[in-house]
């Protein structure tokens, strides 16, 4: 007896969409983290900020690329 899977196209496409849609969460976490850690850390005080060894200007790189 044959059988003919009808299905086989749609799984596809949703593997590859899953792929997609994982990578644009990915995307808007990280942007999420980085608006998050940038708010933050431009809360911190001039002190606070030299404690850590960081100066204004640097908030944006670090809370980017870490420290």
């Amino acid at each position: 007896m044959a059988v003919i899977e009808t299905n086989a196209a749609p799984r596809m496409a949703e593997g590859a969409l899953g792929l997609w849609g994982h990578g644009i969460a990915r995307m808007i976490a990280d942007w999420w983290n980085y608006r998050r850690t940038v708010r933050a850390l431009s809360a911190l005080t001039d002190r606070e900020l030299a404690d850590i060894g960081l100066t204004r200007s640097e908030i944006r790189y670090a809370a980017r690329h870490g420290r």
